[in-house]
């Protein structure tokens, strides 16, 4: 990436300084090796750790840092500003590392510093940092900053996607920095116009990080309706010059809107469980509803957690390997269970050779979610003709169904 600084561009390796608005600066670094994020989530392409650096006539402040390990990085950046030596103060946004985890550097750094962050956020801090009480702030929702001709004003947004969590909005620049909340791991793009399908991006991370807590996004949401807002600068991916293009989307995904769409998950040993796979799958095509079909054998979870934002159903498949679903397809279950999507319909198959069991453990997973399952069919061996019938109506059921719910 390129940095500009007055007029002059520079190289900077693992992340650039750009000035978003007049004394904002983006200081983040970027990760293109990182492949894997909490030992889940894939990164096909790595991912971003933005901050950012606002300086008033009087005070400034950086908003969030970076990840362990870029720590130099950002100091690096920092000074083609200004010395780092001379913050005012750290804004911590969320207290997960690889927003926060420079902050002991940065702390160091500048010894007059104070870290500002919610009450939740200062214990954390604490903890996870070794921030004493005498270096910290804590604000509440409305609470501002005053660094001179810019204040920033403090939102918080607990559980998005931890309990600390806040937003800072820059009034005077029209500036929202939500940390997550927006957030997408893409590498290839410095504003949002500049990548095109950056939705499809911004969809999976909601899914895999957000889709859990749509109730707490849509308080979210409604906090910041009224705010005037020009930019919003995540902590991952592009900052978006046009809000609207993230804003509506979100707005549905919070609200949990679905469309007459089907994600089907499965894994099969010896296709029997396939077979019964493709011919829901073509049932459910030909009665026109829209299908996504993952293979846990090759899937990405990042895929699967993408279509699951939008589908009203889900049609898990999985053969009994020792009395018990096969480990992929309670995989797949599990993400439908920890995940908590929208759909409010499902399916099960399965197959088996000697003994059952898949379908009860699937059953007893999914129990206290509140996906409605409208039938489970499982078979000994390949699935017979009848079987094939048996499964064809039940997908013009599941179909019926999909196209009922409003």
């Amino acid at each position: 990436m390129r940095s500009i600084k007055n007029g002059r561009m520079t190289e900077l390796g693992l992340g650039s300084i750009v000035e978003i608005s007049r004394n904002v600066y983006s200081v983040g670094t970027v990760d293109k090796d990182r492949r894997l994020f909490d030992s889940l989530v894939p990164l096909p392409e790595g991912t971003t750790y933005n901050a950012y650096l606002v300086m008033g006539k009087q005070k400034t402040a950086l908003i969030d840092t970076t990840n362990p390990g870029f720590e130099k990085s950002l100091e690096d950046i920092i000074r083609e500003v200004t010395n780092p030596a001379d913050l005012d103060y750290v804004i911590m946004n969320h207290a997960e590392p690889d927003h926060a985890g420079a902050i002991p550097h940065m702390m160091t750094l500048a010894k007059n510093a104070t870290l500002v962050t919610t009450k939740i956020g200062a214990k954390m801090a604490d903890t996870y940092y070794k921030i004493p009480a005498d270096r910290t702030r804590t604000v509440a929702d409305g609470d501002t900053l005053d660094l001179g001709g810019k204040a920033l004003r403090f939102i918080e947004a607990p559980m998005l996607h931890w309990p600390e969590t806040m937003f800072t909005y820059l009034p005077e620049d029209r500036i929202l920095f939500p940390c997550d909340f927006f957030g997408s791991h893409v590498t290839n793009g410095f504003y949002d116009d500049e990548v095109k399908d950056l939705i499809v991006h911004a969809q999976e991370y909601f899914g895999e990080i957000l889709m859990p807590f749509r109730s707490m996004a849509q308080k979210a949401l409604e906090k910041i309706k009224d705010l005037q807002m020009e930019k919003i600068a995540p902590s991952h991916g592009p900052i978006y010059r046009n809000p609207e293009r993230i804003l509506e989307p979100y707005s549905r995904w919070a609200n949990g809107e679905t469309k007459q769409k089907a994600t089907i998950v499965y894994v099969s040993m010896w296709k029997s469980t396939e077979k019964m796979v493709h011919a829901i799958a073509e049932t459910l095509t030909s009665d026109g509803i829209e299908i996504t079909e993952y293979n846990m054998a090759s899937a990405s979870l990042g895929d699967v957690a993408r279509d699951l934002v939008d589908s009203r159903a889900i049609v898990l498949g999985a053969p009994t390997v020792l009395g018990g679903a096969h480990p992929l397809g309670l995989q797949a279950t599990n993400l439908v269970k920890v995940l908590r999507p929208p759909a409010r319909f499902a399916v099960i198959l399965s197959s088996y050779g000697w003994g059952g069991g898949a379908v009860r453990q699937i059953q007893e997973t999914l129990g206290p979610s509140k996906i409605e399952i409208v039938g489970a069919i499982q078979v000994n061996g390949p699935p017979s003709d009848n079987d094939i019938e048996g499964i064809k109506q039940l997908g013009k059921t599941l179909a019926k169904r999909i196209k009922e719910e409003k």
